[in-house]
């Protein structure tokens, strides 16, 4: 496996992806409910313990008003016990930078639970209130990730992402380019800027001691498909701006069929700047997660 590639934690797939992923780029994998995409982040997750030392970070945008099952799936597979991060009101830079302040694993971005999160579905009160409640809690989005950035954490997911027509009109999407672009993608002092505000001159010096670099990123969206057939998954086209069109690396996990049964397997439709397989990869679910057949 190459140095600067980021391992994805299934063994045997980052032969297949010419040594895993790109760090500094967005990695999404799409896929229908219940196929194996938390499992497969969370399995991402846990590498990073193994090579920068760090557990990776969790944005979980579910807004039906179930759960994502990260818990309970992170303690049966690896025996971690993830921690959530609480919102405590509005940002403190005087503590922020203290090592022995708490920071949880998993941060749940959105708080209006249980209702849909596009235009068409709502009416225009409640547009508002999803678009307020967005702009409450961006502090606590870029502290959450912040924080973990100038911990040495190099690898996050974002998962419970929901099909969309049109993603303009999808307050998960507003959120998702906003953490991309505006934290992820953006030089660390203008994220550092973002965050402390009027305070940035007051903790200038704490803030460049711990300034990490964007290139060594790994973000990995998790994406809710429609369709659940691997082959309708590969032929569908995305259209011309599509966030998802613009991501470095994209893999599908969906369904075959082989006579009178179906089984799991993933194609990694696009992986830029490396080469990788064009296979399609059977794969199934145990106790420890996802495993090439």
């Amino acid at each position: 496996m190459q140095k600067n590639r980021l391992a994805t934690g299934i063994q045997g797939l980052d032969e297949k992806l010419g040594g895993g992923f790109l760090p500094g780029t967005m990695t999404v994998l799409v896929g229908a409910s219940g196929i194996g995409k938390t499992q497969f982040g969370l399995q991402f997750l846990q590498q990073g313990l193994v090579q920068e030392n760090r557990r990776g970070a969790i944005i979980d945008m579910t807004a039906r008003g179930d759960s994502q099952n990260h818990e309970n799936y992170a303690k049966r597979m690896f025996d971690w016990t993830v921690q959530p991060e609480e919102l405590t009101g509005p940002f403190d830079p005087s503590s922020f930078f203290d090592p022995n302040r708490r920071c949880g694993d998993i941060f749940r971005a959105l708080t209006l639970q249980g209702k849909r999160v596009t235009r068409n579905d709502l009416g225009f009160d409640e547009w508002l209130d999803w678009k307020a409640d967005l702009i409450r809690h961006l502090d606590s989005v870029i502290s959450f990730l912040f924080t973990h950035f100038t911990r040495g954490t190099k690898r996050f997911i974002i998962d419970g992402v929901e099909p969309v027509s049109r993603q303009g009109d999808s307050i998960q999407f507003e959120l998702l380019e906003y953490i991309y672009h505006q934290i992820v993608q953006k030089d660390p002092d203008w994220v550092a800027r973002d965050l402390f505000r009027q305070y940035y001159r007051t903790y200038q010096k704490e803030i460049t001691d711990h300034l990490y670099q964007r290139e060594d990123l790994g973000c990995l969206l998790l994406y809710t498909s429609p369709e659940s057939s691997l082959e309708s998954m590969i032929d569908k086209p995305m259209e011309e701006g599509d966030l998802l069109a613009g991501a470095n690396t994209i893999i599908y996990l969906g369904r075959i069929r082989e006579g009178i049964k179906f089984h799991k397997a993933m194609y990694i439709s696009k992986h830029r700047g490396s080469p990788c397989s064009d296979e399609i990869i059977p794969f199934d679910i145990n106790e420890k997660g996802i495993v090439l057949l």
